[in-house]
């Protein structure tokens, strides 16, 4: 197939690719059958949506599409388990991961018994000192004083860890990373991603599991004839994980962002209130704005400093508590940055240097482990390939790997460890973690390579997708507020991404901390304002920085921006390409 507005290398290096003509077809019948504006209906098309379909999708409703909890394993013991615990008035224990979906998950739970007047002890492992998920010594000194134990985002591999609470204390794991052959010694191990599961709510992040055994266990309050917890206000903590765990937006996970992002805007939970602000979030959130902008602040207690930061943030009631926790989250995420920005570059050199058409990967000593993550994300996103970033230290290298749609990249990292090539691994299907001997790192990344190949099976790395091409013209609110009704956008739903072709740059300058900001006109249309977020970390900034005044393709996502309370449409740029 030509390639999208005949361009075969973009200045990002990638070939852009259009919608096949079938697609396109069906798009404009979509458009037809179902009266929608054709850049809506490509989306839909794009996702298999039939006119039939075409309500519910642009409208989610939880009623509908909220699974019976009761279809996961052991959700019935642990609903049951937890409203004895509450009714009796037991010691709970949260055991949380340190990530933006653990904090959640936590505050979820801790938000639930407070609103029964109960509450819980929290307890989030150092990164650096205990690692990821459960640890004997922490868990031995919970089962000491706490009737339970609840581990959210963690747990599921955890065995010798939880054997340290028999007889003692019982444990609970909400969990959704993948499972191995046999479970852990819980009292419930609910996750849909365990091995005897079907897999139809693999898509759940950890905080959607627990929403989903709340929902459960207010069921049996109800039985009992106990007064429940109202639940819908809680959605703002799940739709923040669901997007900063890059979750697929598909099924029930839709109905969570949609809901969460319009309980968000109430401003009604003083700890992301407090988070927004310090990202001068000035405008209605988005989608983006949890992955982009709350999210890794939210990240950066874990990554470079407290570990349970995030969590308390989340979970506090009083603003002025949840401001300085805000303030210091926000300090951590400047100091994650600066670490990052050095690790990164290490990284892209590297990956460059080795090229391997299938997987990106870079290795380095003393890398901080708490930005390795990250940079596997920046890796990623900067060769369209699945990646991984290993810290080394003392012999041993702790990564983290991020995947790209079609690649499980969890079910491959535990593959590596059911063959000895690494010490331990397993995430989910766009995320994991690893442990490998420094000396075997070639050869578990020349195996990860060989999986990584069979699961893409001819699949196109490095290519841009394009949804359509716009008329500048057409950039107006209207169509933004068209837009939004086929969202929200994010993993598994991506946001439609247009091209609109021969932009003459009027103005590119750059703003911040490696931001461009550009002004594009094309004949017979007002000008568009352009940002292009990270820019000059990569080719693109350099590319454009000097010129002004010279044609473009430009490609990118229409979004609304706010400045002095004003609101305006501008194009959030990925790529750009010289006409030919």
């Amino acid at each position: 197939m030509t390639a999208f507005l005949n361009v075969e290398r973009s200045l990002t290096g990638r070939r852009w690719s259009g919608p096949d003509p079938a697609e396109e077809r069906l798009a404009e019948g979509l458009a037809q059958s179902a009266g929608l504006p054709l850049p809506v209906a490509r989306i839909l098309a794009a996702r298999g949506v039939t006119a039939a379909d075409v309500p519910g999708h642009l409208e989610p409703r939880m009623r509908e599409l909220l699974p019976d909890p009761l279809r996961l394993r052991d959700m019935g013991p642990a609903a049951e388990r937890l409203v004895a615990a509450v009714v009796a008035g037991e010691r709970i224990a949260v055991f949380a991961d340190y990530d933006v979906d653990g904090g959640a998950s936590a505050a979820l739970i801790l938000c639930w018994l407070r609103a029964q007047g109960r509450d819980a002890t929290l307890y989030v492992p150092d990164r650096i000192d205990e690692g990821y998920g459960p640890n004997v010594p922490a868990i031995d000194r919970l089962a000491q004083d706490h009737g339970l134990i609840i581990c959210v985002d963690c747990g599921t591999l955890s065995h010798e860890a939880l054997e340290a609470a028999r007889g003692r204390a019982d444990v609970i794991v909400l969990d959704h990373h993948q499972g191995g052959e046999t479970l852990p010694p819980a009292l419930a191990v609910v996750n849909p991603n365990r091995a005897d599961e079907d897999g139809a709510l693999g898509h759940l992040c950890a905080a959607g599991v627990v929403f989903l055994t709340l929902v459960q266990a207010n069921r049996v309050l109800r039985a009992q004839g106990r007064p429940e917890p109202e639940l819908m206000p809680l959605l703002d903590l799940v739709a923040l994980a669901t997007v900063a765990d890059v979750a697929p937006l598909v099924g029930v996970n839709r109905a969570f962002v949609r809901q969460g992002l319009a309980i968000m805007a109430r401003r009604a939970r003083p700890g992301l209130v407090a988070l927004s602000d310090v990202a001068r979030l000035d405008s209605a959130p988005s989608a983006f704005h949890l992955g982009f902008l709350l999210g890794p602040r939210i990240n950066a207690g874990g990554r470079v400093g407290r570990a349970d930061l995030g969590a308390r943030c989340l979970s506090c009631t009083d603003p002025a508590e949840a401001g300085a926790l805000a303030q210091e989250l926000d300090a951590l995420n400047r100091d994650r940055r600066t670490i990052e920005g050095a690790v990164r570059e290490a990284a892209l050199a590297q990956s460059e240097a080795r090229a391997d058409p299938t997987l990106s990967w870079a290795a380095g000593e003393d890398w901080h482990p708490g930005v390795v993550g990250i940079v596997a994300a920046r890796l990623k996103e900067a060769t369209g390939r699945p990646s991984v970033v290993i810290g080394v230290s003392g012999g041993i290298g702790k990564g983290s790997a991020r995947s790209v749609p079609g690649v499980d990249i969890g079910r491959a990292i535990q593959r590596l460890a059911a063959e000895g090539l690494i010490v331990r691994g397993g995430g989910h299907a766009m995320a994991a973690g690893l442990t490998v001997d420094a000396a075997g790192i070639p050869a578990a990344m020349a195996r990860l390579s060989e999986l990584v190949a069979g699961s893409m099976q001819g699949q196109v790395t490095g290519a841009l997708r394009i949804s359509g091409l716009l008329d500048a013209r057409a950039a107006s609110f209207e169509m933004i507020e068209a837009l939004d009704r086929a969202g929200p956008f994010g993993a598994g739903a991506p946001a439609p991404r247009f091209a609109l072709s021969d932009q003459i740059l009027e103005q590119v300058q750059t703003m911040g901390e490696g931001h461009l900001r550009l002004r594009a006109r094309s004949p017979g249309a007002p000008p568009l304002d352009v940002v292009a977020w990270g820019a000059m970390q990569g080719p693109l900034g350099p590319a454009l920085l000097g010129a002004r005044g010279r044609r473009f393709h430009l490609a990118g996502k229409l979004e609304l921006s706010t400045y002095g309370g004003r609101q305006r449409v501008r194009l959030r740029l990925d790529d750009a390409a010289e006409p030919v």
